[in-house]
């Protein structure tokens, strides 16, 4: 195998173990509520915390990526963010348990950028769509590994074992890649250019309208997406009264869609709409939305699950191209601070989902208004993913880059 699909490989457990992590919480969410009396809004901030964490270390990231490489990223997160998973057990108050998701948040914010910066390193423009679609599918994977799992380990005991648990995965895949990914060699050649060229590679993209619009989209994106991660298996089991025991079964079945949307839009992405991968990420917001409607008005808890599966095929199904979006329009030099800006974007987006469906959920006493909330960031998602298009349309010689060698003008 080489090096390249070697580190494709590192990365999707990593990112399969990020998940795992991450969604736990959301599946142990109703128990936790339960022993600890928490209420709607509390438990938004319990999620929030993290959500801030993680956006506060998007630039960081990108720029710590940038500066000592890959490598160093993608090893130091994972042991640190498996810290804050067993912390997260040990947590005795609200207090206590916000700031350990907020480090825990911190943890795995930092390697964000470092895996979009492998991929545009490694693989070429056209091949990135492909390349992310594969390690994406681990947030597909992840979540729904981590609902009957959760939900076996809440029935044979304490929440808190939960976190124990969930801890170990982590530092074995930062061994793994300690030992089996040579540092230099996934290294793009841009990492030797200068502070002056990087400096106005910065000031390029910083002006580019197409940035802002990525921002933009990504970040109402993600109140969606983050709504639905965070909130789904609360609104399951609180608003359809499953049991624990389906909820298993129930708060997965929507992430194996999650997976096939990102098989389907990465072919798409990176085949036959290869040039209209921004229609084809707003067509997917327009879709996803309708999908939310239709779940949260179904009358029965099957029509509930089609529609909640509908969403996750679209909803994971756009960030194959998104993701291919991110390393197509990345200057060179500093693909690590570019998706490091737009996944700030995108973190405030995860930043606003919990703390607005929790406040909405709590004075409302309904979850209808939570999902009305997020069909209402997508929309305006897609609206910036259409404009984008007219922009990705131009192209202008490529800074930096062998003469002849062209990009989009955005």
């Amino acid at each position: 195998m080489s090096l390249r699909y070697q580190l494709l490989v590192m990365t999707w457990l990593l990112q399969f173990v990020n998940y795992l992590d991450r969604v736990s919480i959301s599946v142990a969410g109703p128990t936790m509520m339960k022993s600890l009396n928490l209420d709607a809004a509390q438990f938004g901030y319990l999620l929030a915390a993290f959500a801030l964490g993680y956006a506060l270390m998007q630039l960081p990231g990108g720029f710590l990526a940038d500066r000592f490489g890959t490598k160093a990223l993608l090893v130091v997160a994972p042991a640190l963010f498996s810290l804050f998973t067993g912390l997260t057990g040990l947590a005795t108050s609200m207090a206590v348990l916000v700031a350990a998701r907020f480090c825990f948040g911190l943890a795995e914010g930092s390697c964000n950028a470092a895996v979009y910066k492998a991929v545009a390193d490694n693989f070429s423009a056209k091949d990135a769509a492909k390349a992310h679609s594969v390690w994406l599918s681990a947030l597909a994977i992840g979540p729904a590994v981590v609902a009957p799992v959760v939900t076996t380990l809440l029935m044979h005991g304490d929440w808190r074992n939960v976190f124990y648990v969930f801890a170990l995965p982590g530092v074995f895949v930062a061994l793994l890649i300690f030992f089996l990914i040579p540092g230099k060699a996934i290294e793009g050649k841009e990492r030797h250019h200068d502070k002056a060229n990087r400096t106005e590679q910065w000031r390029q993209f910083a002006g580019r309208k197409s940035t802002w619009l990525l921002f933009f989209g990504y970040m109402t994106f993600s109140i969606g997406y983050w709504g639905f991660l965070g909130w789904i298996p609360s609104y399951l089991a609180n608003q359809r009264h499953i049991d624990l025991k389906s909820l298993g079964v129930a708060a997965s079945v929507p992430y194996l869609f999650g997976f096939l949307g990102l098989v389907v839009f990465g072919w798409l992405g990176s085949g036959p709409l290869h040039r209209k991968r921004p229609l084809l990420v707003a067509a997917g917001y327009i879709g996803t939305g309708l999908a939310l409607y239709l779940a949260y008005s179904a009358i029965d808890i099957v029509a509930c699950v089609i529609g909640l599966s509908a969403a996750a095929f679209l909803l994971y199904g756009c960030l194959s191209p998104y993701a291919g979006l991110v390393a197509q329009l990345a200057p060179s030099g500093a693909r690590g601070v570019f998706a490091g800006v737009i996944n700030t974007g995108g973190q405030i987006g995860g930043l606003c989902a919990p703390l607005g469906v929790g406040y909405l959920v709590k004075a409302s006493g309904s979850y209808n208004n939570g999902f009305l909330f997020m069909i209402t960031a997508l929309v305006i998602g897609a609206g910036c993913f259409a404009v984008l298009q007219s922009r990705v349309n131009r192209t202008e010689p490529e800074i930096d880059e062998a003469p002849g060698v062209m990009q989009q003008n955005v």
